[in-house]
């Protein structure tokens, strides 16, 4: 994967989940070791949060449709919820206005989990999030005709 080549082999993407699942490890570390000290239903709230937003409205929208398609929207809110950027701003903003504490560790968590051990990660709007069946060369480029729109040599 490059600037020129914007797709996975099946080793970078390994490659990428090793990184995500060490990420989640020291998240749920902290999260063990602090566990007295969080304040779970604001845990399970800030988790929730992001399927709720990001994930929900475009399954439903997914089994109501009868073409299976989804509005545009729906792929903005997806990708917007599963941000790190987007975490971080949540966090920043309820550390400041809240107050800093451990169940914020339910951001990086769940977000860390979706790529780590389902590898989840932001969705273009061409290609169902919701779909049952994944295609086959989804990241890979195998050739002109039949790699994603964006390979190139």
């Amino acid at each position: 994967m490059d600037a020129r080549n914007r797709f996975e082999t099946k080793v970078t993407f390994a490659l990428s989940r090793l990184e995500w699942l060490g990420f989640l490890a020291v998240s749920l570390v902290l999260a063990f070791q602090r566990r007295s000290e969080i304040r779970w239903g604001v845990f399970a709230l800030l988790f929730a949060v992001i399927d709720v937003i990001g994930y929900l409205p475009g399954a439903i929208a997914h089994r109501r449709s009868p073409d299976r398609r989804v509005p545009k929207g729906c792929y903005v809110a997806y990708n917007t919820m599963h941000s790190l950027v987007t975490a971080g701003i949540l966090a920043g903003a309820w550390a400041l206005f809240v107050r800093p504490e451990w169940a914020l560790l339910a951001l990086p968590i769940h977000l860390m989990g979706d790529r780590a051990l389902f590898g989840n990660s932001l969705k273009p709007s061409r290609r169902p999030v919701w779909a049952a069946k994944a295609s086959r060369s989804h990241g890979r480029c195998s050739g002109a005709a039949k790699g994603p729109p964006n390979c190139r040599a």
